[in-house]
């Protein structure tokens, strides 16, 4: 018997199925090998978040600081001055700033105390009323653990008792000293990172460009680098300009509500307008509580938080869309979606630090050719 003669279309047909199997297995291991180094790299930022967050905050002081620097150092004011000067200009003004609204923050933290007691009452029952939901179940356990017998121990065996200590004050000094220590270590770094940072301005971008390979990669470098330092520039000024609008006009709307402590909350809005979504949720939540423990009145704890929700409204979404323009506006799904990653991976620190995050992962999408599709899909 002859051996069966295989046509020429049939060997196109296996030929063309043997390339479509490689050409599919080679996209499954690339996509398995990008997974792989998304998740290790998500793994890094979370390890070495106590290196990252410091020069993340260093860089951000870099930009928002190297413009005045650069103008003293166009007026002949060698640049280790301008930059030592500018940062204890922001050291000092920041102290001072803390100092004069230490009272208020102690009456605040005093006040808690009191405050809690009287929220307490105000959700306890009143006498002849039906008790609640929650009274039912508190009596019902507190029926059944009347009607339980401790057990006997069995014999040779001693019942051991767990007696609390109670408050410490000497462990909680400690705690706090210790904390304390940390926190300023941490400033001490992020300052000291940031004034050579300011010293050598213009070294890390000509390092990064002379590493590059092509003339076209050192153009798409330099390019990244100037949107990097435009937009986060002009991120913070506006950044700046916007809190510390919305710090002064929820000061002076509260201050002519009777509120006490204005000046505190209105700092407090301030900050937390940097946080987008949630910062003016804490803050509306807080002045809630605030108003009433101190007015005794719903409707009026309700005017409260809403005039200081209303102030950060307005400016969030009339006042900085207006400053920042469209070329680095980010849809709302990016910045909510930017916002709950960075705050995985780095916490309160994440909530702070991620729309300037979003930013340059937005500019670095749109000046590279490969994840431009990236880079629009999270634009506006």
């Amino acid at each position: 018997m002859g051996m069966p003669v295989t046509s020429a279309p049939e060997i196109d047909a296996v030929g063309t199925r043997a390339e479509s199997f490689v050409a599919s297995s080679v996209h499954v291991r690339d996509l398995t090998f990008t997974l792989l180094s998304i998740a290790i790299g998500i793994l890094l930022l979370q390890l070495m978040r106590p290196v990252l967050i410091p020069f993340v905050l260093g860089a951000l002081l870099f930009y928002a600081l190297d413009p005045a620097v650069d103008w003293l150092h166009r007026q002949r004011v060698p640049r280790a001055v301008g930059a030592a000067g500018m940062l204890m200009l922001v050291v000092a003004g920041s102290g001072g700033l803390a100092y004069s609204l230490q009272g208020q923050a102690v009456t605040v933290i005093d006040q808690l105390p009191a405050g809690a007691r009287k929220l307490a009452a105000s959700l306890r029952p009143r006498p002849g009323t039906s008790p609640g939901a929650v009274e039912k179940v508190q009596q019902a356990a507190d029926a059944l653990k009347a009607t339980e017998k401790p057990a006997a121990p069995a014999p040779g065996v001693v019942r051991v008792q767990v007696e609390d200590k109670g408050f410490q004050a000497s462990a909680f000094v400690w705690s706090s000293s210790i904390g304390l220590m940390a926190a300023a270590n941490q400033l001490a770094m992020v300052l000291f990172l940031t004034y050579f940072m300011l010293l050598s301005d213009q070294l890390f971008k000509r390092k990064l460009v002379e590493i590059v390979g092509t003339l076209s990669r050192k153009k798409v470098t330099v390019l990244v680098l100037e949107d990097i330092a435009t937009q986060i520039e002009r991120f913070i000024v506006i950044q700046i300009l916007t809190s510390g609008l919305v710090a002064l006009v929820t000061w002076g709307a509260l201050s002519a509500m009777g509120l006490q402590q204005a000046a505190l909350w209105g700092l407090l809005a301030g900050i937390f307008n940097s946080i987008p979504y949630y910062g003016p949720l804490l803050v509306t939540a807080g002045l809630s509580a605030v108003g009433f423990l101190q007015f005794g009145s719903v409707s009026t704890a309700a005017a409260v938080a809403g005039v200081a929700l209303l102030i950060t409204t307005l400016e969030g979404s009339l006042l900085t869309p207006l400053l920042m323009g469209r070329t680095s506006s980010m849809n709302r799904i990016a910045v909510f979606a930017g916002l709950l990653f960075w705050s995985w991976v780095w916490g309160a620190w994440g909530m702070m630090l991620a729309v300037p995050m979003m930013m340059v992962i937005k500019v670095i999408c749109d000046r590279v050719e490969s994840l431009q599709p990236v880079g629009h899909l999270l634009g506006d």
